[in-house]
């Protein structure tokens, strides 16, 4: 059986354990947050949008939590599509039993980008993570890991590659409530090759909301994503919507 394999198989294993316990218990919670945003520019010579939509579902109970992130941004220049780009991503966090800072995590992630060249990757791995900061107005974590990755891309030279690689994942998140109606967040990564040293990834997502209502906030958010196998970046920056609700 391949790495990929049995990375893959593991992950699920775990996710669907977790969630047949947790699903039956009282004191499980759940949380779902919606978010719309985009940019229409129209002029006489030339039409253009983005549009990006986001979907986050975690449950969690006691000392374990699963998550899942779905999105799909979509844009058009001068009717020609520079954006179809889905990512899916199921990952599980599990506290250390000595700790409320400390946990473990497992990823498993599906994408596909026009925008990035990128026909279809997978990647799943498994890491470390800690809380240096957690309370209503500050969250400051820092995690690091191993990925296994599967791609099919088209390369500088348009040409279609199939590659395994094996990542290592350093992963930076804040959240800052600058007042109770104004958030700031953010998630950083820089996933460099263990085998190739001009390969790796950076992705950085910020957002700032202004709540409008308890569910519901307007929202600004800054998304920007280089693979450097492609050689390829994008910086998508757009305005809208989200709605979240806990139960």
């Amino acid at each position: 059986m391949s790495k990929l394999k049995i990375i893959v198989s593991l992950i699920t294993f775990l996710a669907h354990t977790m969630f047949a316990y947790a699903q039956f218990n009282d004191s499980t919670h759940h949380y779902i947050k919606y978010s719309t945003t985009g940019i229409v520019n129209k002029t006489n010579s030339a039409n253009s949008f983005v549009l990006s939509n986001a979907l986050r579902y975690s449950l969690k109970k006691n000392r374990t939590a699963l998550n899942s992130n779905n999105s799909w941004v979509y844009g058009i220049q001068k009717k020609l599509v520079t954006n179809n780009d889905f990512n899916s991503t199921l990952d599980f966090n599990i506290l250390h039993k000595d700790s409320s800072a400390f946990y473990y995590w497992g990823l498993l992630n599906y994408d596909i980008s026009t925008s990035l060249n990128i026909n279809s990757r997978i990647q799943s791995g498994l890491g470390v993570a800690y809380s240096f900061i957690d309370n209503n107005n500050w969250f400051v974590n820092l995690s690091t890991g191993f990925l296994y990755e599967h791609s099919n891309i088209q390369n500088t030279d348009d040409i279609k590659t199939q590659y395994s690689t094996t990542r290592l994942s350093a992963r930076f998140r804040y959240r800052l409530a600058l007042s109770s109606n104004i958030v700031l967040d953010g998630t950083h990564f820089y996933q460099p090759s263990l085998q190739y040293s001009n390969d790796y990834i950076i992705k950085s997502i910020n957002t700032l909301t202004v709540k409008v209502r308890k569910w519901l906030g307007v929202t600004a958010a800054a998304n920007y994503n280089k693979i450097s196998y492609t050689n390829r970046e994008n910086l998508i920056i757009t305005f809208g919507f989200t709605a979240e609700d806990f139960f």
